[in-house]
């Protein structure tokens, strides 16, 4: 069995998150969704759960970290073709996130940044070769 990876992300507004993340692909599951939490699903084995900070609060009772100007974490997902990564990341713009750095291209693998609403940082790649 394919193992699953659930990245939960504490949000400001959920119902802005929510929105971000399906003008980006992804698609919402109600069966694990309520007025705290949304399941936001990308493939079989990648779901993002957004968490409003009350609800993150109950699985961690560290201090939140200020995504919008400091760092914790990069998350990225890699596309089946170049197209897919510029239409993630272009799409991410369009729904409101920013580019908070310039695409690049290593000649292997080509790269896309984009952060959400909440200012959580996401790269998407498409490595040619992989």
């Amino acid at each position: 069995m394919a193992k699953k990876i659930f990245i939960n992300l504490p949000v400001a507004n959920l119902t802005t998150s929510m929105d971000f993340y399906t003008a980006i692909g992804f698609t919402n599951n109600p069966a694990f969704s309520d007025d705290t939490a949304a399941c936001m699903v990308l493939t079989e084995e990648i779901y993002v759960m957004l968490l409003t900070h009350a609800k993150f609060g109950e699985f961690s009772n560290k201090k939140l970290t200020e995504t919008g100007t400091g760092s914790c974490a990069i998350y990225s997902v890699s596309m089946d073709s170049l197209e897919e990564t510029n239409k993630m990341a272009d799409a991410a713009l369009q729904a409101g996130g920013s580019e908070p750095n310039p695409p690049k291209d290593y000649g292997f693998m080509q790269q896309r940044s984009f952060t959400d609403p909440d200012g959580n940082h996401w790269e998407v790649i498409y490595m040619a070769n992989n």
